[in-house]
């Protein structure tokens, strides 16, 4: 589905630039750079710190690196800034959703549609099928909020406390909780890298997720029933009291089944192939409409009032859609899930896409792009092995930037030309870049995703990490399906030369 409002370039629009005299280990100096600073930048730096701004800087310095090697090559300053400009220009529809994304969060959250979801999520619990149920609360808490960091810091932690006293290992409590955790975050409209990967590969965020459909719910499928066999030849001991952390939530806020209605319409809306933008602009105005409706009093304590009128309202609302809002809470656990960013909140990511298109279109500037493109086509004569070069990239960067954004982001600029000369549609490349990518972080006990989730749950990587079934199928899944062709669509049609397998 290509939305009317966020367009892609299409690929003949797309201007590759030839450099003749620059060779292939011209063009992977700055890829090089690139990555031996990020690593040193993330894993002896600024750790989890790295990306309030020092790896967005590493970006512009590895951009910085590749525009030397193009003024030694003679490439203009004026080309590379003109390259760097139609990149920006490519990723503004994006970049938009992005904000739209951080301000219907803040209205979900305030009106009490993300509570609402956590509150009647937590009583389905059954010990019998306790870790499978891990897996649904957690995805659709995830999906609800687009944060696999949220989910796991808030729900996540309440189902460890249940499975210890349950007398079932933390390992694969764990194991189910990311699971589930990184399916919403991999699918959810609301999530950075699920914005980020179409945003890097050249489609739109609706197209990514319905393609992205095809693995990822195989994927979660065999994943449940792995952990319902699992958990029908497990004995359990004790109940699953979740008494204390549902009426922290009923007391904070007013739960109501009639919230539904928003996510309904909201998903509604995109089922009928609505713009993007739009749908999350009507999902934002009816959260906060709902605000107004079901929690009076917060709104106008968010807006500096002392009882709910038309300034207090306005302010409250305005509050949570565009700054951090949080809804007061006694209870520890819910301190992250009850707290928003708003359209600021998105404001880190948005950065980090603008730099990496800095150093995207520098490298494009300077032929650099194209003179890789060219390699890997040499290299990799099938379709299937672009795919699984790709995947093992993702993996590469996850190991050694530890950090799933870059994992995404420079895969994603220096494999975008390689898709499109084998005529992929770029989908291809952002269901990759998720399926191997985003997910994989968790699995590596030094990148920021694996050192915050075990540090969150208390469980280490090693403990979790066999029972994290959807996060290591996910790769082989997409692999599976580039092997046998399933669900590969083209650009048009191609070539038989450049779609042999």
């Amino acid at each position: 589905m290509q939305s009317e409002d966020i367009k892609p370039r299409e690929p003949q629009d797309e201007h590759i630039v030839e450099n003749k005299e620059l060779n292939i280990w011209e063009a992977l100096i700055p890829v090089f750079a690139l990555i031996i600073m990020l690593f040193y930048n993330v894993f002896f730096a600024f750790g989890d710190d790295a990306l309030s701004g020092s790896n967005q800087f590493i970006l512009l310095m590895g951009g910085a690196v590749a525009a030397v090697v193009g003024i030694f090559n003679k490439v203009s300053f004026e080309q590379m800034m003109e390259e760097v400009a139609e990149n920006i220009k490519s990723t503004s529809g994006a970049l938009l959703i992005l904000l739209m994304v951080g301000a219907l969060a803040g209205t979900w959250l305030i009106s009490g549609i993300i509570p609402t979801m956590v509150y009647y999520g937590l009583q389905i619990l059954n010990p019998t099928i306790f870790l499978a149920s891990c897996v649904i609360i957690c995805a659709i808490i995830s999906v609800a909020t687009g944060s696999s960091w949220t989910t796991s810091a808030t729900v996540g932690i309440a189902l460890i406390g249940i499975s210890d006293a349950l007398g079932i290992s933390l390992g694969m409590t764990a194991g189910a909780v990311l699971s589930g955790a990184y399916f919403g975050d991999k699918i959810s409209p609301l999530s950075d890298t699920t914005n980020l990967a179409p945003a890097m590969a050249g489609t739109d965020l609706f197209t990514h997720i319905k393609y992205m459909l095809y693995t990822t719910v195989p994927t979660i499928t065999v994943t449940l029933i792995v952990f319902i066999i699992i958990g029908l030849n497990l004995d359990t001991s004790g109940a699953a009291d979740t008494s204390e952390i549902l009426a922290a939530v009923d007391s904070s806020i007013n739960i109501s089944p009639w919230l539904f209605i928003v996510p309904a319409v909201v998903i509604f809306l995109i089922i009928k192939k609505t713009p993007p933008l739009i749908a999350l602009l009507i999902g934002t105005l009816l959260g906060g409409l709902a605000a107004l409706i079901f929690q009076p009093e917060l709104v106008a304590q968010l807006g500096g009032g002392k009882s709910l009128d038309f300034l207090s309202g306005y302010r409250g609302i305005m509050n949570a859609i565009t700054v951090d809002t949080a809804i007061p809470t006694e209870n520890a656990a819910l301190k992250d899930l009850f707290s928003a960013g708003g359209m600021s909140g998105m404001l880190g990511t948005i950065w980090l896409i603008v730099c990496a298109m800095v150093f995207g279109g520098i490298m494009d500037g300077i032929g650099a792009l194209a003179t890789i493109s060219k390699a890997l086509l040499k290299m990799f004569h099938t379709t299937f092995g672009l795919f699984a070069s790709t995947v093992a990239s993702c993996l590469a960067l996850n190991l050694t930037a530890s950090d799933q954004y870059l994992a995404i982001v420079v895969p994603g600029k220096m494999y975008a030309k390689a898709f499109r000369e084998k005529g992929l549609a770029p989908e291809n490349l952002s269901r990759t870049l998720e399926d191997s990518g985003t997910v994989t972080s968790v699995l590596i006990p030094w990148n920021t995703c694996g050192a915050y989730q075990s540090g969150v749950l208390g469980v280490s990587v090693a403990d979790y990490f066999v029972y994290a079934i959807f996060n290591w199928l996910s790769p082989f899944t997409t692999l599976l399906f580039a092997a046998f062709r399933i669900k590969i669509r083209m650009l048009s049609a191609p070539k038989e030369a450049s779609v042999k397998t």
